[in-house]
């Protein structure tokens, strides 16, 4: 019985369960919000910029990499 624990601990350790484990695998995402504003980043320094709208300032956003 132990034998049989001690494989399946190893066999779930394997396992890619998370996007960053495997780069090339997408995720899904729902969310909910009020407005969507789709852009391309640009290049800023050592960075990368996105210039959203006046309005959104002092509100919460998140910010999900399509491509």
């Amino acid at each position: 019985m132990a034998n049989t624990k001690n494989q399946n601990k190893k066999t779930v350790g394997n396992k890619k369960d998370t996007a960053a484990d495997a780069p090339n695998s997408k995720v899904k995402f729902e969310i909910y919000g009020e407005e969507m504003i789709e852009k391309r980043v640009k290049s800023s320094g050592n960075s990368g910029r996105v210039y959203l709208p006046p309005n959104w300032v002092g509100h919460k956003v998140k910010i999900i990499r399509t491509d």
